[in-house]
């Protein structure tokens, strides 16, 4: 199994929208575990998301998917940091 974790630290203001209201917008991603941060700190994000795959494949798959891109994109527009995180559990 493959776990991908991706966290991001939104901008204040983008895509005509406060950063409550973007995080809010990335919930609309099926089957996955999105949460927004609850406690501030220099050190945390804004946003998590959490995902499990059967194989790298699956990930690969789901990364090049087209439903997937557009929602990079709309990310892209309205963060400022990005990190993940994958790891497969044996």
């Amino acid at each position: 199994m493959i776990k991908h974790i991706v966290m991001w630290k939104l901008k204040d203001f983008a895509e005509e929208a406060n950063k409550a209201v973007n995080a809010q917008k990335i919930k609309e991603i099926k089957h996955i575990e999105v949460g927004i941060n609850i406690i501030n700190s220099d050190a945390s994000a804004d946003v998590a998301l959490y995902s499990e795959f059967e194989c790298m494949e699956d990930l690969n798959i789901y990364q090049k998917h087209p439903w997937h891109q557009k929602i990079v994109q709309f990310i892209r527009n309205t963060c400022v940091e990005r990190r993940v995180v994958d790891y497969e559990v044996l």
